[in-house]
């Protein structure tokens, strides 16, 4: 028997009017020629055995839109059938009727029509023997059971490769969905991660060379103008060096590995962002003090891991760059210690003060950068304004775990 989709409700399938016809020419063709099972009984007249046969056509256009109607259909038309002669082709077109009710019905008529199934041949066996006991009943049992057990079970196992085939396929698309939305995910995170490396190798840099180009513009001052020069030149060489660098890493990072590793920032190089920001800062009288109170490591002290360490100094990059554009005259103070249980804080304090508009202009990514790394990491930030001791101040601060979410995984 072979397996379709069902058809829209109320029309019959196309298969299935096939079906119906050519069971009904068949059983027309049959009862002409007398091929029938035997004489009618009752004294029915044998022509009645084609109302029967009609009535099996008519089911057997309801086998996918209607199953459970059909089936109802079929019952009294078979037993009709046997009472008129039994023609063979409704006796097939009942099985398939049978067969089309376990496939095609709800969940409910497939699990109870086999049961049902065994149960009537069983006891239409028995009463049969009961009646007439003849070894000839034997014969009648496999008969119904032919006719009723084996299409029911056969529904059943195609319904199950059906439902298993069905599944896999919904699993298999389920799957491609998860895997399209962790490469979409994937590729936001790498994204989101190389917009936060570039920001950070670059902003500083350009801050510079744009405060120290608007001095460059102003004073007039030969030496302060060289001066102003120099660190332009210095920013753009160093900027351009950090972008060559990152651009080799997205072109080629295994080529760029071997010709030209890129040094991963630690803390031991904070003295020198903090000098190079003393030297960016002169002209907008902005002083830079670095505080570094962790425990050194001949006294016990310990290195944070490399993505903590990468967090923190970027963290200070983006404050003092932050500083340059924005922080009123004064002392900008960092300050890194060692926190409870391993962990690493990072302190920024800065003048803050009613300006008409920063040095160089920003885009704001610069805190939505240090949010993203704090929370990659599972530690805590928090940035804003705050008063101090000398006045309103702008406070960055971090804690970064001993080690963060990335490695615990």
């Amino acid at each position: 028997m072979i397996v379709h989709h069902p058809a829209a409700p109320g029309r019959p399938h196309r298969l299935d009017v096939l079906i119906a016809a050519g069971g009904l020419s068949t059983g027309v063709l049959l009862w002409v020629l007398g091929l029938h099972g035997g004489p009618p009984l009752f004294g029915l007249p044998s022509s009645v055995t084609l109302l029967a046969l009609t009535v099996m056509a008519a089911a057997e256009l309801l086998r996918r839109t209607a199953p459970l109607a059909a089936l109802t259909l079929a019952v009294p038309a078979l037993a009709l059938d046997v009472c008129t002669g039994t023609l063979i082709a409704t006796v097939l077109m009942f099985t398939d009727v049978v067969y089309a009710a376990v496939l095609y019905g709800p969940p409910a008529a497939a699990r109870r029509i086999p049961v049902h199934s065994v149960l009537v041949t069983v006891l239409a066996t028995a009463a049969t023997a009961a009646a007439w006991p003849d070894p000839q009943v034997v014969l009648i049992g496999i008969g119904l059971a032919l006719i009723t057990v084996a299409p029911a079970w056969t529904g059943v196992i195609i319904r199950g490769h059906r439902d298993a085939a069905q599944n896999a396929r919904l699993r298999a698309e389920q799957t491609a969905l998860l895997a399209e939305m962790d490469r979409t995910q994937a590729v936001a995170g790498e994204r989101a991660r190389m917009a936060r490396e570039l920001h950070d190798l670059v902003a500083n840099h350009l801050s510079a060379i744009a405060i120290h180009a608007t001095a460059a513009q102003t004073i007039d001052d030969a030496s302060a103008t060289r001066a102003a020069l120099a660190v332009i030149r210095e920013n753009s060489v160093q900027g351009l060096a950090e972008m060559r660098r990152l651009i080799g890493l997205l072109r080629d990072p295994k080529a760029t590995a071997c010709e030209e590793p890129a040094a991963t920032p630690t803390l031991d190089g904070l003295e020198a962002l903090v000098e190079q920001a003393r030297a960016n800062g002169v002209a907008s009288n902005l002083r830079f003090v670095l505080d570094d109170d962790r425990k050194p490591a001949d006294q016990g002290g310990e290195r944070p891991p490399a993505p903590v360490e990468l967090a923190a100094y970027r963290i200070v990059q983006e404050s003092l760059t932050n500083a340059l554009k924005h922080a009123a005259p004064g002392t900008v103070r960092v300050r890194v210690a060692d926190g409870p249980d391993g962990a690493l804080t990072v302190t920024v304090r800065s003048p803050y003060g009613e300006r008409s508009g920063p040095r160089a202009p920003g885009s704001g990514a610069g805190l939505v950068g240090m949010r993203e790394r704090i929370a990659l990491l599972g530690g805590e930030f928090e940035a804003g304004p705050e008063g101090g001791p000398d006045g309103r101040v702008w406070l960055v601060r971090a804690a970064l775990p001993a080690a963060g979410e990335e490695e615990q995984r």
